[in-house]
């Protein structure tokens, strides 16, 4: 038995996923505290990540945390986490995914075919918004930012017809009453690691490396290892319209992925392979390949993968 201390946003969902893994790691014998943080992702409100640092800002905090040694490990929403952590850094466990698709949330209408013409969505993502024009390119689309409550709370004061937000939250919250429709993924495709739950460590935790084994589930880590491998290929940030998701089918692994265009300019350009694969360098090497194939018909049809440093 092992005490171990996790660093976690004090969000509600944080916290919920924070609670989630103390639990199961209780279950498993270990003594567990929590160390509820305020990062600056968390403060900056009126601009969007994609100006003011990008997901990393969510992180940063929990990182100094166990540097410093006041936590031992760090739980994050997989699809925050940068594709790239500092060294010293790494992904000790990736966890069961929940529902990776993205969620329609409107108090007035049933879907998105049922929005009017000119109808308001509330999204800060540049992935959703990309996909949402690819669908709906009559929509006004207007940022959106804050934790999961306060987005609702816009929705419920009438600022927006509609938002779009991770499933997962939702259910892992118990609001899944909230959601109306979900997009299934040839709509919506999902960002990489949508759903499924990350654990950050020191990489020389040995100790709570071995601790985090039980709770890893070794097909969602198989899959989000291709997905966050074709966004690193791409350079993939919060700065980048892009889309990664993968499914596994026994030894096979089958990677949708997609660029948008966040003007509504150029049309939707999307990829898709499968390959037999037995661990994480063969999951990541299929990533890398399709995001090397998505790089090309993206710059072939005149698309360009770096945005104006004043996109919002």
């Amino acid at each position: 038995m092992s005490s171990l201390t996790i660093a976690t946003r004090e969000s509600r969902l944080a916290l919920w996923q924070a609670q989630h893994v103390k639990s199961l790691l209780e279950q498993h014998g270990h003594q567990v505290s929590l160390l509820g943080m305020t990062t600056l992702g968390d403060q900056i409100l009126d601009r969007a990540l994609s100006k003011v640092g990008g997901k990393g800002l969510f992180v940063k905090e929990l990182e100094v945390a166990l540097a410093d040694g006041r936590a031992d490990l760090a739980v994050h929403s997989l699809k925050d986490v940068p594709m790239e952590l500092p060294e010293g850094f790494s992904l000790a466990c990736v966890m069961e995914r929940e529902d990776p698709r993205d969620a329609f949330v409107s108090n007035r209408y049933a879907d998105l075919a049922s929005l009017p013409h000119g109808a308001l969505v509330g999204s800060s993502s540049l992935r959703r918004v990309a996909l949402l024009r690819a669908a709906r390119p009559d929509l006004r689309i207007e940022p959106l930012r804050g934790n999961l409550d306060t987005r609702l709370r816009k929705l419920d004061d009438g600022l927006y017809d509609a938002i779009v937000l991770a499933a997962a939250g939702l259910k892992r919250l118990g609001l899944q009453e909230r959601i109306r429709a979900t997009f299934e993924p040839a709509v919506m495709l999902p960002a990489a690691g949508q759903g499924a739950l990350g654990i950050e460590v020191l990489s020389a935790r040995q100790d709570v490396i071995d601790a985090l084994a039980a709770l890893a589930h070794h097909n969602t880590w198989l899959a989000v290892s291709a997905e966050r491998a074709v966004s690193r290929a791409m350079g993939g940030s919060c700065s980048m319209p892009l889309a990664a998701f993968a499914t596994l089918a026994g030894a096979t692994l089958t990677m949708d992925a997609a660029w948008g265009d966040p003007e509504g300019v150029l049309e939707l350009v999307s990829v898709r392979a499968s390959a037999a694969v037995t661990d994480l360098a063969s999951a990541a090497a299929l990533g890398t390949q399709l995001a090397a194939d998505l790089r090309s018909l993206v710059l072939a049809r005149g698309g360009s993968l770096m945005l104006p440093p004043d996109h919002d």
